[in-house]
């Protein structure tokens, strides 16, 4: 998400207004830190488009990887696990 300065919104108002409505909104940050989201008005939105437009939302995929058809996986030994185990806690 682009950010500009507040200076910068001040002083290049249109060119900001127009990045906000191509890209969807950008932050306007005050000594480095964000403080504001300048955002093109977009109608009414429902609430799930809103929050996909905003990130925190991701429609399922079209395509979705099935389901394994049986419960599989690496099977490791007891010696398998505590060699793991030790190369983990760095005894090795």
């Amino acid at each position: 998400m682009p950010t500009v300065t507040k200076r910068d919104l001040n002083q290049r108002t249109t060119e900001v207004l127009a990045q906000a409505a191509v890209v969807g909104e950008v932050i306007v940050t005050e000594r480095g830190e964000p403080r504001w989201r300048v955002s093109s008005y977009r109608g009414q939105d429902d609430p799930l488009a809103r929050a996909e437009r905003q990130g925190r939302y991701l429609p399922p995929a079209a395509n979705p990887v099935p389901w394994p058809t049986a419960v599989g996986g690496p099977r490791y030994r007891s010696e398998d696990v505590d060699e793991l185990l030790d190369q983990m806690k760095g005894e090795h």
